[in-house]
């Protein structure tokens, strides 16, 4: 998957993580603004996992999504 498109196309893209990851706020989505980094981060934050789950769970995710 490509971020630059992910937060190019970051409007369209953040109801289908906020349909991953429900505990985001629209604030957290606005700070993330498509920025993987960002996004690990929140996911931590929000729901107290590692890094490296955070990252497990992103990745996961990429897989998942067919038309980005």
């Amino acid at each position: 998957m490509n971020w630059d498109q992910v937060e190019g196309n970051w409007k369209q893209v953040k109801g289908k993580v906020r349909e991953q990851w429900g505990k985001l706020t629209d604030d957290h989505l606005d700070v993330i603004a498509g920025k993987r980094d960002q996004l690990a981060g929140k996911i931590q934050e929000s729901y107290g996992v590692t890094k490296e789950e955070a990252e497990k769970q992103i990745a996961e995710w990429e897989r998942r999504q067919k038309d980005l």
